[in-house]
């Protein structure tokens, strides 16, 4: 029996200890398939974050589309940030390829990428 994974979530979103992180896992491939499930992970989280930590240890590829929904993380932050603190959004933890993709799209100058 096969069993299908189209209904496992393959972004997840949990606290740090401290609560001042939100950490956003992204699994396999990011693309524009997993829209909903990456602005889930961090739309209306109570209270805001400090930082937004996106963990892409688990991400095989991303496309165009995920560098805008990356963007879309970033604007969501200016939002949150005109009424005080701006949330920042990190990058962590990219594997080789995906860090190609991340330094040739320059997204190195708009995000910080550990």
């Amino acid at each position: 029996m096969v069993v299908s994974d189209r209904f496992e979530s393959k972004v997840s979103s949990v606290f740090s200890d401290s609560g001042g992180d939100l950490v956003i896992r992204v699994t396999g491939n990011f693309d524009f398939n997993m829209h909903r499930e990456f602005q889930r992970a961090y739309r209306n989280v109570s209270p805001p974050p400090e930082r937004f930590l996106v963990d892409l240890s688990e991400t095989d590829h991303l496309d165009s589309a995920a560098l805008g929904m990356l963007l879309l993380l970033r604007d969501y932050c200016a939002e949150l940030g005109s009424g005080g603190v701006q949330p920042t959004v990190e990058l962590l933890n990219a594997n080789a390829h995906v860090s190609h993709i991340l330094s040739v799209s320059n997204f190195d100058r708009i995000f910080s990428i550990r």
